[in-house]
């Protein structure tokens, strides 16, 4: 690709991040605004998953050249449609649930937009994890640490999702009705897609992409706070905030003073 292909295609890649990026913010303030269980709220699911994985994958391009992001986003997509399949028949690696007909469209009883999810937050989880670990950043520990932020996620998402019906568990578990085995499942998942990323897009030697560290500061923020006021569930908010906020506040905090060489 020459330079004048090469800004092109950085062009194109801020702008479809910059618009899928208000899409999803929109999105997420717009959404408690709702009625539970209506309609609407199950457009804006729609809008903002559609809008965190455009973003990713557009931060991805600009940094990582469309080839790499765009083989990344495939597989991770295949491979998470593949394990929610798996999962809803035998149980492994989450626990026993079922995705209700919300959700549309489906592929093989899986929504489509739950394997966009996984892509979108999850390099920028793995970017937040690259930038928190700062001078001591490597492969194992971006995978670890990677996984264990977006599983933080998952502590706001399967709360907010099964309140709304879009699945539902066999048994209730511990934690808003959900079982701990779930987030057993997410980790083990999660390192699977981190060591993909690493061998699709590997950071290197390079520092933390500051565009998808931000989005999933974001979306720290946004969720406990969301939580906290405008859905009212202090348990989830305090639980997902201390999930969330502590990798988010040590990576902005290394990007801001510098801690990132290594």
């Amino acid at each position: 690709m020459n330079a004048v292909d090469a800004g092109t295609v950085d062009r194109w890649a801020d702008r479809v991040a910059a618009a899928a990026g208000v899409a999803t913010i929109a999105g997420m303030i717009a959404t408690p605004l709702l009625p539970p269980r209506g309609a609407g709220r199950r457009l804006l699911s729609s809008v903002v998953v559609g809008g965190m994985f455009a973003t990713s994958t557009a931060n991805a391009v600009k940094r990582w050249g469309a080839q790499r992001a765009g083989s990344a986003a495939a597989a991770t997509a295949l491979a998470t449609g593949l394990v929610e399949r798996v999962g809803t028949h035998t149980g492994l690696p989450f626990g026993r649930y079922a995705y209700t007909d919300a959700l549309r469209p489906q592929i093989a009883h899986v929504p489509v937009i739950v394997p966009l999810a996984w892509f979108g937050m999850g390099l920028p989880s793995r970017e937040a994890a690259h930038a928190a670990l700062g001078q001591h950043s490597t492969p194992a520990r971006r995978i670890a640490l990677g996984s264990a932020a977006m599983t933080a996620w998952d502590l706001f998402l399967d709360p907010q999702m099964v309140g709304e019906g879009y699945w539902a568990w066999v048994k209730r578990g511990a934690y808003r009705g959900i079982p701990l085995s779930n987030f057993a499942g997410w980790f083990l998942t999660g390192i699977g897609i981190m060591a993909l990323f690493e061998v699709l897009m590997p950071p290197g030697r390079r520092d933390p992409d500051v565009r998808l560290v931000g989005q999933y500061g974001y979306m720290s923020v946004m969720q406990t706070l969301g939580f906290a006021k405008y859905f009212r569930d202090p348990l989830v908010a305090t639980v997902g905030g201390l999930g969330m906020l502590p990798t988010a506040a040590v990576a902005v905090g290394n990007l801001v003073n510098g801690r990132i060489d290594r």
